[in-house]
């Protein structure tokens, strides 16, 4: 029964990966990455009502709301004090980033569901991501591929085995509770991801970014 849900959430994990990667090139990650993530939450609190009939309560409601202001925060008092014009480009990339991340975590959290084991679907999830995500690559760079993928392998496979450990916990999540609070409560790594664009990218952090982080520990 979660075979239709698979193959589904492979398709939009291609997407999702694309979109992530173009809103990098173009926009500072410390921007990005909140839009990116902070779109999230309150798509899915109104996708799980409408297809999965979870209607959150008025306090989850509130905490989603809240969670979400204060990630869009980091983000756009980040491109307020920039003091150059937004990259639009940029922006809808991350839009279309968050989007395509409310699709799959909704088609995986019906998905995981019907298939009555968390770590089998886990499992199939991500075989069918390693093979679609490398076809995609290979189809679009060609022979540049090889090249490319030379400097970057070793921290490219360290980033896949944190993502599968980190999905994989939020697939479980999901057999476990309702879907909109688990969306909002992984979004708080965008907390991690400003510090990251701060120390290690050398990103203006600054004072409002750092209460729109304080909000979203609220």
């Amino acid at each position: 029964g979660a075979w239709p849900y698979l193959v589904a959430s492979a398709v939009i994990h291609v997407l999702y990966q694309a979109l992530l990667m173009r809103s990098f090139r173009l926009g500072d990650f410390g921007q990005m990455y909140p839009i990116a993530r902070g779109t999230a939450p309150l798509v899915v609190t109104v996708l799980a009502a409408v297809f999965v009939h979870e209607r959150p309560g008025g306090w989850q409601t509130a905490g989603v709301v809240v969670a979400s202001a204060g990630l869009v925060g980091l983000a756009l008092w980040g491109i307020r004090g920039s003091g150059a014009r937004p990259h639009w480009a940029a922006l809808a990339a991350a839009v279309a980033t968050g989007l395509s991340i409310a699709a799959y975590t909704v088609v995986d959290g019906v998905g995981v569901r019907a298939s009555g084991t968390s770590m089998g679907y886990i499992g199939w999830l991500m075989i069918l991501e390693g093979l679609a995500i490398p076809a995609y690559a290979l189809a679009t760079r060609r022979g540049a591929l090889v090249g490319q993928l030379r400097p970057v392998a070793v921290r490219g496979l360290g980033g896949g085995v944190l993502s599968v450990f980190a999905y994989g916990l939020v697939l479980w999540a999901q057999t476990r509770a309702p879907l909109a609070p688990i969306a909002a409560l992984r979004e708080s790594s965008i907390i991690v991801g400003a510090a990251i664009g701060a120390l290690f990218l050398k990103e203006r952090f600054g004072t409002a970014r750092i209460a729109a982080a304080g909000l979203m520990v609220a």
